[in-house]
């Protein structure tokens, strides 16, 4: 997905069901022509993608102009499939892909331009504005604009005189339709079946299109897109609809920013790793999951949200959670994402992420903020040169699902050990003990470099990232009160002499420290 251009806008999502019966009137049409995709005609007007339709962005540039090339050259594409809703929309039940990419280019927006605006109430992330231009670009050096193509009508003259053939036989070409007759039960299905035995469907993308009208469903697409983008959430009022947009980009703000950018040259790190990612959208789930107490989406047990009031209670509490991870609330401990959340070589790593969300909670459960705090810079210390176990832990369990709640165990144990002892000593009775007799010290098998020998005098992205977090980590700036690193969404400045005894706002009685080290360990 990162590197995927993001049409999503170009055909907006409705709901199947039919509110009002009306009869459609006139036979249906057969095929799909250029003119019919600009912005001003009836037919795009009144093209839908369903509102379980996954994202509309899983090619790559080449991919789109490729499909534009295969048009403009007369090349076989496979027909579109659409079904009528009434007289109301003409949903795309397959190739909403190909649709997209052909309008993309006549409408000039390749997930930058009007329609895509306004879509994105017009906030659009620097990644997706990226993309769109990078597509543009190779539009122009391989195809050209259809605005040029459309200007050879008028001013041939003007155009250069590949445009000017092409744009001869422009108004002869066509995509084939078929057309799928039946209810919306029926189109559904027809949906389903067609999608799977194309390009498979992600797991967590079909989860998520499953529960599409469940909270857990609609805070995950919520977040994923900072409250921007097709609202899911549409039919509740006009104050709960804000509410979820509000608590989802707070929620996606303290996941995603500042942003990550490879190879990795700044500490300041999100704790989500990259907005557009593969895992991101699956990792969100997992988080909305996880805090509400759902084990599993699929068993049937989570009901609709039809009001609203469910979703922003599932909001809230993964908001609470992030706020105790991460954020300048009074509760934040402030955990440094590189520390927590990222490898030695700048790699987000997802599974360290979920862990540490069942960590936080059971110190919650357990009221033992405290007693993390009293021990949290060895324990830090034991995060950034024993690694590699949690790595092992991984492996042990054949995946990261199934290891969250033995590292979140192992994490409990090591910070129990290091109550009373130093690191060393901590891991050593750690691997004394039955349950973690795999658990070696000095595993040289988990060093990236004994598995492939550098022979290369290039330093490759990730090795830059490690040279970086090397040399950065030795230096990081560390809270005044526990000893464990700051980090730059997490600080505060807390007054040495405290104001009821007097201190006063002079520099040196300031010192910089966590959020929840100045309001509450400290007390």
């Amino acid at each position: 997905m990162a590197n995927n251009v993001f049409l999503d806008a170009i055909i907006p999502r409705e709901d199947f069901e039919v509110k009002e019966e009306s009869k459609s009137r006139g036979s249906n049409i057969n095929t799909i022509a250029a003119r019919d995709l600009e912005k001003g005609s009836f037919f795009f007007h009144s093209l839908r993608k369903p509102d379980f339709q996954r994202e509309t962005n899983e090619w790559d540039p080449e991919r789109v102009v490729s499909l534009i090339e295969s048009f403009l050259e007369g090349d076989l594409i496979p027909a579109v499939i659409l079904w009528k809703n009434g007289a109301s929309f003409t949903f795309v039940i397959d190739g909403a892909h190909r649709l997209s990419a052909l309008a993309a280019w006549i409408n000039d927006d390749f997930g930058d331009g009007d329609i895509s605006k306004k879509f994105y109430d017009g906030i659009i992330p620097e990644e997706q504005i990226t993309l769109a231009e990078k597509t543009r670009n190779l539009v122009r050096k391989k195809i050209g604009p259809f605005s040029d193509f459309k200007l050879a009508l008028t001013n041939p003259e003007k155009v250069n005189e590949q445009i000017l053939e092409k744009s001869k036989t422009l108004g002869t070409l066509a995509i084939q339709v078929q057309w799928v007759e039946g209810d919306e039960h029926k189109a559904e299905l027809s949906f389903f079946k067609i999608n799977q035995k194309a390009t498979i469907i992600d797991k967590t993308e079909l989860k998520l299109l499953k529960t599409r009208r469940k909270p857990n469903g609609i805070a995950t697409r919520a977040i994923l897109r900072s409250g921007k983008g097709h609202k899911y959430w549409s039919a509740y009022n006009t104050e709960d609809q804000e509410a979820i947009q509000n608590l989802a980009k707070d929620i996606h703000d303290i996941l995603f920013t500042p942003k990550l950018k490879i190879p990795v040259k700044t500490l300041d790190l999100p704790i989500g790793g990259k907005t557009f990612s593969a895992q991101s959208q699956s990792l969100i789930l997992n988080l909305v999951n996880r805090v509400n107490g759902i084990d599993s989406i699929d068993d049937g047990k989570i009901p609709e949200d039809d009001t609203g009031e469910i979703t922003k209670q599932y909001l809230k509490k993964v908001l609470k959670l992030l706020q105790r991870i991460n954020s300048v609330h009074s509760s934040s401990l402030g955990l440094h994402p590189a520390i927590y959340f990222y490898a030695k070589d700048g790699r987000y790593k997802p599974v360290s992420f979920s862990a540490t969300i069942e960590l936080i909670m059971e110190l919650d459960k357990q009221k033992k903020f405290d007693w993390f705090t009293k021990v949290r810079a060895r324990f830090e210390e034991f995060l950034q040169n024993y690694d590699y176990m949690v790595q092992n832990i991984t492996r042990k369990y054949r995946s990261g699902s199934l290891a969250q709640p033995h590292i979140k165990n192992f994490y409990i144990n090591i910070l129990e050990e290091l109550q009373t002892k130093s690191v060393q000593e901590a891991i050593n009775n750690i691997i004394e003990r039955k349950e973690y007799s795999y658990l070696t010290i000095n595993d040289e098998n988990n060093h990236i470099d004994m598995f492939n020998e550098i022979t290369s005098n290039t330093f490759n992205t990730l090795r830059k990232s490690e040279v970086f977090f090397a040399e950065s980590l030795k230096n990081t700036i560390k809270c005044k009160i526990c000893g464990a690193a700051l980090h730059i969404n997490a600080m505060t400045v807390d007054h040495i002499i405290r104001k009821r005894d007097g201190g006063i706002a002079t520099v040196e009685n300031g010192q910089l420290t966590h959020p929840y080290c100045n309001t509450t360990f400290k007390n």
